[in-house]
C-alpha cells in the first residue's frame, strides 16, 4: 500500500478529477494542450499534490491526483482553476477578448474517491495520448 505521511498523520486519498473549460470550448485541446498541461502541473507541485495519472480532452480535463488530508478537495479545486485561470490569460492576452476576461473553466467539477480503484482508474486515462480509452477497443 502506498501510504504518505504528514508529521502525525498518514494517508492514502486519491481522487478523480474531471473539469471543463467554460461552454466546453475546444480551446484547451488545441495549441494551448501543452501550455494547460505545464500550467496544472507547476499549481500541484505548488501545493504538493502529486498527479498519478492526467489526460487533456477536447473539451475537459481528468486527472487523478493525491491530494494531502490536510487540504480540502474544493479549496484544492478551487486553487487550481482559480490561477490556472490568471495564468493562461497573462500568458494568451487575446483569450481575454475573445472568451471574456477571467472566466476560463466552467463553474462546477467532478471528483470522486478511488480508493482501491486507482488501477481502473489509471486504465481508463490513457498515458500514452491523455485521452480517456475507447471502451469498446478491448484487446
Amino acid at each position: 500500500m502506498d501510504n504518505n505521511s504528514l508529521s502525525h498523520t498518514t494517508w492514502n486519498c486519491k481522487y478523480h478529477i474531471v473539469f471543463a473549460p467554460k461552454y466546453r470550448r475546444k480551446i484547451i485541446y488545441g495549441e494551448l494542450k501543452q501550455d494547460i498541461a505545464n500550467i496544472l502541473s507547476m499549481l500541484c507541485k505548488r501545493k504538493e499534490v502529486h498527479i498519478v495519472e492526467a489526460g487533456i480532452c477536447p473539451d475537459h480535463v481528468h486527472m487523478l491526483a493525491e491530494i494531502p488530508s490536510k487540504m480540502s478537495v474544493s479549496d484544492f479545486i478551487g486553487y487550481l482553476k482559480g490561477k490556472s485561470t490568471l495564468m493562461i490569460f497573462e500568458r494568451h492576452a487575446n483569450l481575454k477578448y475573445k472568451y471574456g476576461n477571467r472566466h476560463f473553466w466552467y463553474r462546477g467539477y467532478y471528483v470522486d474517491t478511488v480508493g482501491k480503484n486507482a488501477k481502473k482508474i489509471e486504465v481508463y486515462i490513457d498515458p500514452f495520448t491523455g485521452e480517456p480509452v475507447n471502451k469498446s477497443k478491448k484487446k
